[in-house]
């Protein structure tokens, strides 16, 4: 009887140690035959999975939002060649009805607890980073620092990271580039822009001027020609050198009869 009961505890014992048991909030992926067959042999599974075939390995992908953040800033240029910095920060979370194909692109990366941890480090953000080496090259210097200029590189970013996170059975939650340029490029910008502003005030100013001594030419004119003179008669004379020869002309000088609509 006692032999009985210990072959039984073993048994017990021995398929407690051949299953294991998907965690809530996790995606279980069940690899079997050592994954000969491309991802026909990954499957979706929950609660208890036997785990004793040869080649068969259980992967849990944590479903909840993931955050990361580059450990250090990287650096990019800009079209111009100006170089500058960004340390991105985003966070993002595996679709469940994706992990199939999250598990099976990836698988290389071990399994357990750090199988995101590396997903992150060697497959999200180099990738990262490759886009935005490339996108950054669209943008001048002056674009970037402009105002609204961060913000309008970091959208694009964002949506391209998207899209890139999708086609892996992602879904991107936030993100920002955080972007940072060198004291000299920052100095050499404020200084064009006082520059400009400045040749802006002077160019408004010398306007002002031209337009003060054109007044002051006009009325110089005006003044000129009212200390000259002007009689009745050449008042009349410059009326009928302008006079159409339609409107009626009544006395001496010229009247318009308006029709009453």
């Amino acid at each position: 009887m006692k032999i009985k009961t210990l072959l039984l505890a073993l048994i017990a014992a021995a398929s407690l140690a051949a299953c294991s048991r998907v965690e809530p909030n996790q995606a279980g992926v069940l690899m079997e035959n050592y994954g000969r067959n491309g991802k026909a042999d990954f499957t979706i599974v929950t609660g208890r999975v036997w785990t004793i075939a040869p080649g068969t390995e259980l992967y849990q992908v944590p479903l909840w939002e993931q955050r990361g953040k580059f450990d250090e800033a990287t650096s990019l240029k800009a079209a111009d060649n100006t170089e500058f910095s960004a340390t991105p920060v985003y966070s993002f979370r595996v679709v469940k009805e994706r992990a199939v194909d999250v598990v099976f692109d990836n698988k290389q990366l071990g399994t357990g607890d750090s199988f995101i941890g590396s997903l992150q480090d060697n497959i999200l953000e180099p990738k990262i980073y490759d886009l935005m080496k490339e996108e950054s090259r669209k943008f001048t210097t002056d674009e970037l620092m402009a105002k609204g200029g961060s913000l309008n590189f970091e959208q694009k970013v964002q949506a391209i990271v998207k899209e890139e996170f999708a086609k892996r059975g992602l879904e991107l939650m936030t993100f920002s580039s955080q972007l940072e340029f060198s004291r000299a490029v920052t100095e050499r910008i404020d200084k064009r822009n006082e520059v400009n502003t400045n040749l802006s005030v002077l160019d408004q100013q010398i306007e002002e001027q031209r337009k003060r001594l054109e007044l002051a030419r006009l009325q110089a004119e005006t003044n000129k020609v009212i200390s000259e003179g002007i009689t009745p008669q050449l008042l009349q004379q410059q009326f009928i050198e302008k006079w159409d020869g339609k409107t009626p002309l009544y006395g001496n000088m010229p009247v318009t009869i308006f029709k009453q609509q």
